[in-house]
């Protein structure tokens, strides 16, 4: 598989298509820096938005974690799952350094770096899911499996939600 080189939301699509994935970049026209927001410019329920968040522990340990929009990723179970001590999001420098993207923007696939990814098994039950297309103004379409195969992820309950769900 190749690498990803040209961090731009059409570098992001050619790069995806490339690899063989169903992929679509979607540019609404608004930016969109909420779930909300990203959900109503689109059309879909704000569970099929993903976040894609880049965590860093005391040691400088990183992990990217993908979770749906509206849910709360619990920094306990990151610890326990990823091996980090006291996880925090990472400062947005961190991110552009670590990603390639900017805060507000990550792509939920490709990273400058390779990073541990853990994906929420709650992404996992929708067909097709709609992350960071690289700028707040984009969204890249395409299924769960497919970033799971991308990153090398490891599906997780990280969420409160997902916690219950399984009790």
């Amino acid at each position: 598989m190749s690498h990803l080189t040209n961090f731009s939301p059409e570098g992001l699509l050619d790069w995806l298509l490339g690899q063989g994935i169903k992929a679509q970049l979607l540019t609404p026209g608004v930016p969109m820096p909420t779930v909300p927001l990203a959900a109503k410019a689109i059309g879909v329920e704000e569970e099929q938005i993903l976040k894609t968040l880049l965590f860093r522990d005391r040691a400088g340990k990183l992990a990217r974690v993908i979770a749906c929009g509206p849910t709360r990723v619990d920094p306990a179970l990151l610890a326990e799952t990823g091996e980090l001590v006291r996880p925090k999001l990472a400062k947005p420098e961190i991110v552009l350094d670590a990603t390639g993207w900017p805060a507000g923007g990550v792509a939920p696939v490709g990273s400058r770096i390779p990073l541990p990814t853990f994906v929420d098994q709650r992404v996992m039950a929708w067909p097709r899911v709609f992350g960071g297309g690289g700028t707040e103004e984009t969204l890249i379409a395409l299924a769960p499996a497919d970033i799971v195969w991308l990153d090398d992820a490891t599906v997780v309950s990280l969420t409160a939600e997902s916690a219950r769900d399984l009790a």
